[in-house]
């Protein structure tokens, strides 16, 4: 089985089944790893042995995690968010409640569903062990694990490479990778090989340079209406069209209505009797410096479509998955002038699959005081998120101390996170 990448009408490449022979099973038997890229939305594949499938979602731009995981019990909360705190849950437009305290953004509600079904645990005031408010220095030791240096590998390239071959030949580390699309995300780069491959015509502009043409075009009274036309055909939102994707580092619009079918198409191959175990995917859109009410509701959505899809996709072997979800940093706990949040620190994750022992949410909650505020301005984070990697690969892909160590060099003082899965 392989995919092929197709256009839809708003321009993303979806991908599908065909027969063609660019992957072939013998790729999958020796350990594949395969990247689609579909604007801001990212897949990467790889091998590994046993029935276990792992999953990381990484959410590029910074989500604030007081948006998604509202802390509407805390008496600090609603005086601090102001504008951007949603209604308690059962009032019109509320948080879907988590048991009291907590809730989630309405349009989770995927997400809220597998909660109340055992299977999504809520992680917050969680954060990497760096201070960086550098979307790309942040981003960089997120994939790389490290506090403060960056590396060529990331932990989870790491972390396969520590495991046994699922080829017949042995050996931790070996095997074939293939990677399918412009790039492979740092997470997966390492000592466990990968080759690449771009399918003609997989190339499409970056949504922020359309944004940009649409700007310098909109005054024209000819060229403007018709370039903003054509956008709109392809799928693009209003903040698009207005110039306002560079604001959102460039992610977003397509990338995010393609992400849904992307996750599926992931299920799908890791659903396959000789396919990959482990991915990692891409979602951007969570740079919100202004009208972040709004703007947040579509890349929430891709996300929580894409979870559907996702679960879908894999059937059965959802039961034997866990999903890790993870952004770079979180965000100030105040609104700024124009409706948005600036770069923060602490946020929220979550750990998502039918392997998962969830229905809980998991804090070490610092508080929205004044005096309980990070520097005066960020939630504080209180636990650190390789201690939840550590957690899921020690338990779930079951890999030895030695195989931690190895993926998260120097974090000898994190202790794995229990509990995360069922045993």
């Amino acid at each position: 089985m392989r995919t092929d990448p197709i256009p839809t009408r708003d321009g993303s490449r979806q991908p599908r089944e065909s027969a063609g022979p660019r992957v072939g099973r013998r790729g999958f038997l020796l350990g594949l790893s395969a990247t689609v890229a579909l604007g801001s939305a990212r897949l990467a594949l790889a091998q590994a042995p046993g029935e276990r499938r792992f999953v990381v979602v990484l959410l590029r731009g910074a989500l604030d995690g007081l948006s998604a995981v509202p802390a509407y019990g805390d008496p600090d909360f609603a005086a601090l968010r102001g504008p951007l705190a949603l209604p308690e849950p059962g009032q019109e437009g509320g948080a879907l409640d988590l048991g009291g305290r907590f809730g989630l953004h309405p349009r989770l509600r995927t997400l809220h569903a597998l909660y109340r079904e055992g299977e999504a645990l809520v992680l917050h005031a969680v954060a990497g062990p760096y201070r960086s408010r550098s979307h790309f220095e942040a981003q960089d030791l997120l994939e790389a694990g490290l506090a403060d240096r960056r590396l060529a590998s990331g932990w989870l390239n790491r972390a396969l490479a520590a495991m046994p071959s699922p080829s017949p030949r042995g050996g931790a580390g070996e095997g074939i990778g293939l990677a399918v699309g412009t790039g492979v995300p740092l997470l997966l780069r390492g000592p466990a090989a990968v080759r690449s491959y771009a399918p003609q015509g997989l190339a499409q502009p970056e949504t922020d340079l359309l944004a940009r043409i649409a700007a310098l075009s909109a005054r024209d009274p000819l060229l403007g209406p018709a370039v903003a036309e054509g956008l709109r055909d392809r799928g693009f939102t209003a903040a698009v069209l207005a110039g306002q994707q560079a604001a959102m580092g460039g992610r977003g619009g397509a990338g995010q209505n393609a992400f849904p079918a992307l996750a599926g198409a992931a299920g799908r191959l890791l659903a396959a009797a000789d396919g990959p175990r482990v991915a990692a995917l891409e979602l951007g859109g969570w740079d919100t410096h202004a009208g972040q009410v709004g703007r947040l509701v579509q890349p929430l959505g891709a996300l929580d479509d894409g979870i559907a899809a996702l679960r879908e996709g894999l059937g059965e072997h959802w039961r034997r998955t866990a999903v890790l979800v993870i952004t770079e940093f979180g965000r100030t706990v105040r609104v700024n002038g124009t409706l948005g949040t600036d770069h923060g620190t602490a946020g929220a994750a979550f750990v998502l699959g039918g392997a998962v022992a969830g229905g809980a949410v998991r804090t070490t909650w610092p508080g929205l005081a004044e005096r309980q505020l990070f520097q005066g301005r960020d939630l504080a984070p209180t636990t650190d998120l390789r201690a939840v990697a550590k957690g899921l690969l020690r338990d779930h892909l079951r890999l030895s101390a030695g195989a931690l160590a190895q993926a998260f060099p120097g974090s000898e003082a994190v202790t794995p996170m229990s509990g995360l899965v069922r045993s």
